[in-house]
């Protein structure tokens, strides 16, 4: 999977496994969110290719959010980026130049957090993740089989140490003995400055297609996190927030299953250089809005 068509269809063939949404007939052109403004309370952004393409802002990104929060609208960051904790997704978006708060933040990580369950529970985590923030008992998961064998449950956080031996040892050692696997990123792919990169979302869907059962995905487009978004923006009813990102499949998805309006952002995401009219009829997700950049 190393171009939006092989993404896209891996996304398709693993739909039985994603929220059902039922989404409008047809998508209306914008040139900027200020066309949409008066129709939205909340927007809720995807990061990757919505505001950053890997460590690169996006220009104009953090000027719109300054604007539209200015104008009274409230914004938070909804991100599948599991790999750093609150804090450290906090200090990427500071080092990016976008001004945002702590509580303007929800990602899969936070919510993976939530549902962690008593036992050992092996982490595939980032090297420099000092797994500080999970409230359980840990280890890192590296290239020791016996590893795998002695924990109560799996938590896959981050896939940058990741390599095929690796996902073989995970398989063999649920295949012997199945437990739960929490996957705290359900993309399949991330656009990066260098092309995609593969996410856990990838691995925890091979695994499920091994037929073990006890895989949960959290993130864009299940329902935790938007359910997280929703509890923080009290009294703003689903039809005024909307969800702006890149990817059919999860940020367009997941908030039309939650009722939410949608915004697909297509210049420097999934769909960078493509026409997204041909995949948004063939997986029947029309976005409400769409449009270059936000």
């Amino acid at each position: 999977m190393d171009d939006a068509v092989s993404i896209f269809d891996r996304y398709q063939a693993v739909r039985h496994r994603l929220p059902k949404a039922r989404c409008g007939a047809a998508t209306v052109d914008v040139e900027s969110l200020l066309d949409i403004a008066p129709e939205v309370d909340a927007f809720v952004f995807d990061a990757f290719g919505v505001l950053n393409v890997g460590e690169t802002p996006i220009p104009g990104a953090a000027e719109r959010l300054d604007q539209l929060r200015a104008a009274g609208h409230m914004i938070r960051i909804l991100s599948n980026a599991a790999s750093y904790d609150h804090a450290g997704a906090t200090e990427k978006f500071r080092k990016l130049g976008i001004r945002i708060s702590p509580d303007e933040i929800v990602t899969s990580r936070d919510a993976a957090i939530r549902c962690l369950g008593p036992g050992l529970w092996g982490c595939i985590a980032a090297p420099d993740d000092d797994l500080s923030d999970i409230p359980a008992d840990t280890i890192r998961l590296d290239d020791g089989p016996a590893e795998y064998d002695r924990v109560d449950n799996f938590l896959f956080l981050s896939t940058e140490s990741w390599r095929p031996e690796r996902q073989a040892m995970l398989r063999n050692s649920l295949m012997s003995h199945p437990r739960p696997v929490v996957i705290a990123n359900a993309d399949l792919a991330a656009p990066r400055d260098f092309g995609f990169s593969l996410e856990p979302g990838h691995f925890g869907h091979l695994l499920a297609d091994d037929g073990l059962a006890d895989i949960r995905f959290l993130g864009k487009p299940f329902p935790e996190v938007y359910e997280m978004v929703e509890s923080s923006l009290a009294g703003v009813p689903p039809e005024r927030i909307a969800m702006c990102g890149d990817t059919l499949h999860t940020d367009i998805l997941g908030a039309v299953a939650r009722g939410w309006r949608t915004v697909l952002v297509t210049r420097d995401g999934m769909f960078s250089g493509m026409d997204t009219r041909g995949f948004c009829d063939r997986s029947a997700l029309v976005p409400t809005w769409r449009l270059p950049r936000i």
